[in-house]
C-alpha cells in the first residue's frame, strides 16, 4: 500500500535530527561553562570534539530539512 503521508516520516526525522544538534549544542555550551580560564591540552580535544560533534548534527540537521522539501536558497553574500 501506498503512503499517502510520506512528508510526516521526514519531519519525524528532521525533528530528531534537530533534538540531536540541540543537545550537541547544549553540550558545547555546558563545557564552555566549566572552562577553566587557562585550558589545558585535555580542554582543547574535547572542545575539537564537542565542536564536531555539533557540526555533524548540524549537517545532519540539514540534510533532514532538506530531505522534508526545506531546501533554503544561499544565505552568503555575493
Amino acid at each position: 500500500m501506498t503512503d499517502l503521508y510520506p512528508a510526516a516520516d521526514q519531519r519525524e526525522l528532521l525533528r530528531q535530527a534537530a533534538a540531536a544538534h540541540t543537545a550537541a549544542s547544549a553540550d558545547v555550551e555546558t563545557f564552555l561553562r566549566r572552562l577553566p580560564e587557562v585550558p589545558d591540552p585535555a580542554d582543547i580535544t574535547e572542545y575539537a570534539n564537542l565542536l564536531s560533534r555539533e557540526e555533524h548534527a548540524r549537517a545532519d540537521r540539514q540534510a533532514a530539512a532538506d530531505a522534508a522539501g526545506l531546501q533554503l536558497p544561499s544565505m552568503e553574500s555575493e
